[in-house]
């Protein structure tokens, strides 16, 4: 098997033992699932959306987790807003804390009063928003660092806003194709604990030509055993895929990804959400951690 595209794993890794780790997510059934409008390259309103597809698509994600023991919050979808199953781009929660969206397109902006109305109602601390970010959309935590991106959604202003709140470090990348509008697309984080419990390390795996120069640099020498995704997995949205520290839930046309996570020792879970991307999203787009 060819290992162009993965990073040299170092023996240790290459035979590690993956951990499990129980997570809690936040979905929204997708019941008013439809492209009526343009505001990502894989949105066409000219090509039809089966809504009852989306929605069997959408409940075998739904189950594979519940049957993998993790818990699922659902908050309810609302008429109008398609993009409601696009949970990640909702808020970013740590420790209790869940910081707001705050849309950069108005299609979506009623959203972000509704995730900070469910946050609140199951017990977080609301931190509202004064700039424009997509939640978990463009912000991933990796051990006690905060990866942001910025480039066509969440502004860079949002990346300080977002440090002020979580008092952690946050590390600024910049997204450069518009096929990867959002950080969830183009890095996955493939252990979700560092330290006690979990992994000495927590790694990723990424899409490089989905970022410019310098953040390519940032992710080399920040991450040096991180998988790196080939083009063609990462335009099937591979990369938009869930972790939970041993499984990870990915798309089942992204071969070359579903190979490297076996290569160490991850276990790839084949789920297809092909209805969900006409809409630009995938399997993390669908799913919010919630981290109390």
């Amino acid at each position: 098997m060819s290992t162009q595209n993965t990073a040299p794993a170092t023996e240790v890794e290459a035979s590690a033992t993956r951990i499990q780790q129980h997570r809690s997510y936040l979905m929204c059934r997708p019941e008013h699932f439809t492209v009526s409008y343009t505001i990502n390259p894989w949105m066409e309103p000219a090509n039809p959306t089966d809504t009852a597809k989306a929605v069997a698509q959408w409940q075998t994600l739904y189950d594979t987790y519940i049957a993998l023991g993790h818990d699922v919050h659902l908050i309810d979808p609302i008429e109008g807003l398609p993009d409601m199953v696009y949970t990640a781009n909702g808020g970013f929660l740590i420790d209790g804390v869940a910081y707001g969206a705050k849309f950069r397109f108005q299609e979506r902006v009623p959203e972000g009063p509704a995730f900070m109305d469910w946050f609140r109602a199951n017990g977080f601390t609301v931190a509202e928003p004064v700039e424009v970010n997509e939640g978990e959309g463009d912000f991933l935590l990796v051990g006690d660092t905060i990866l942001a991106g910025t480039g066509f959604r969440s502004t860079g202003d949002s990346h300080r806003e977002l440090g002020e709140v979580f008092g952690r470090e946050v590390i600024s990348l910049n997204l450069v194709d518009p096929r990867f509008y959002h950080l969830d697309t183009a890095i996955s984080v493939l252990d979700p604990v560092e330290g006690p419990g979990g992994v000495d390390k927590a790694n990723i795996a990424y899409l490089p030509g989905a970022f410019d120069d310098e953040s390519r640099r940032i992710l080399e020498e920040r991450y040096p055993d991180a998988i790196l995704v080939a083009d063609e997995d990462g335009a099937v949205f591979g990369l938009n895929s869930a972790s939970d520290g041993y499984n990870v839930i990915i798309s089942p046309r992204a071969k070359g990804f579903e190979a490297q996570l076996r290569e160490r020792g991850y276990n790839p879970v084949l789920v297809d959400l092909s209805e969900l991307l006409l809409g630009g999203g995938g399997i993390k787009c669908c799913t919010l951690e919630l981290r109390r």
